[in-house]
């Protein structure tokens, strides 16, 4: 799965069997040769296609844009504690100013001081912010998450990838992936 794909490489949106992407960042794409072979082996259905094809000798197919597992993936209830979810969580940007560049990842209550490195003592932090606090409780540097940290549920990783689109969509894939958002009048 790829987040970062151009219109070129043909890539197929996933969606588990309910038509739900099975992941919103990272989209949950597959390339289109995994796509076709996932066809091969009736793993998935091809629900929406782009206009155009592959050939062989014998046989010909239209390169799928979106498909559907055949079978329910349940989705994960507890995300995994990875730095990039503890972004995502942040939204990408630093909890003490706020900016955008340069992130890394701050412990609330130091480790030095018996801090855990768990969802609800670990923020994004840009370095600067970082390397100010240092080794310093939030008293004691007179610096404070502006989001308390929390362990998010998947559907808040989910609302909060919403918001970081991949650099391509295809128009195909457009139903599927903000069935959920209001509509315009």
């Amino acid at each position: 799965m790829n987040a970062h794909v151009s219109q070129g490489g043909w890539p197929v949106l996933v969606l588990n069997a309910d038509f739900r992407p099975l992941s919103y960042y990272p989209l949950s794409l597959w390339s289109w040769q995994d796509a076709i072979k996932a066809v091969f082996l009736d793993r998935v259905n091809i629900v929406e296609h782009y206009d155009r094809a592959v050939r062989s000798p014998s046989f010909e197919i239209q390169l799928p844009s979106v498909v559907s597992l055949k079978s329910f993936v349940k989705p994960t209830t507890h995300p995994a504690f990875t730095r990039f979810n503890v972004f995502l969580r942040d939204r990408f940007v630093c909890q003490y100013c706020w900016a955008h560049d340069d992130l890394t990842f701050d412990h609330i209550i130091p480790r030095s001081k018996g801090g855990q490195t768990t969802w609800e003592n670990v923020v994004a932090a840009c370095s600067p912010c970082n390397l100010r606090k240092g080794n310093l409780t939030p008293q004691q540097a007179r610096m404070f998450p502006r989001q308390h940290p929390f362990a998010p549920t998947v559907h808040q990783l989910h609302r909060n990838g919403r918001l970081f689109p991949p650099n391509y969509l295809h128009d195909s894939w457009l139903d599927y992936l903000y069935w959920d958002t209001e509509l315009d009048p």
